[in-house]
């Protein structure tokens, strides 16, 4: 099991596979699981760094948005080591920037995870065409809310 299969194990995993596989179809259910993996690594990754200003490929992208629509799934992954990561669609293919999925891929070493490079490759090198057609940058940042205080008295 990987590090990313230990976070989002048995039925909650296999659901957010078969989310992928349902809105891409043809895709293998191997493809659909690494996708999904490396959408687990980013959501972490983001939840715990403010102000970082994370963003996925267009292929890890797809695994997010899969993981998105598992609503109570998605909100106990980000509350594991941070807050809600609010997803900011950014639909200007042109807006590919190399070093902000290099400062992502390097955050999601830094919290002991492998990165697997051929999901956050850019746009027209995706070893598989996904349906997401987000393209992220700093204007569409992806930004954590921070984790709720609780009661102030």
């Amino acid at each position: 099991m990987t590090e990313a299969t230990a976070l989002l194990v048995g039925d909650d995993r296999a659901g957010v596979i078969k989310t992928v596989m349902d809105n891409n179809a043809g895709m293998a259910e191997d493809m659909a699981g690494r996708i999904v993996d490396e959408a687990t690594k980013f959501v972490i990754a983001a939840s715990c760094s403010p102000g970082q200003n994370l963003t996925p490929s267009r292929v890890v992208d797809e695994g997010w948005h899969a993981l998105i629509l598992h609503t109570h799934l998605y909100h106990q992954l980000c509350a594991r080591r941070g807050g809600y990561v609010h997803h900011s669609p950014g639909y200007n293919p042109r807006n590919y920037d190399a070093s902000i999925l290099e400062r992502t891929k390097t955050r999601i070493a830094e919290l002991g995870f492998d990165v697997d490079t051929e999901l956050w490759g850019p746009p027209g090198s995706d070893p598989v065409v996904v349906a997401a057609k987000c393209q992220h940058t700093e204007e569409c940042a992806i930004m954590p809310m921070p984790p709720d205080p609780g009661p102030t008295d």
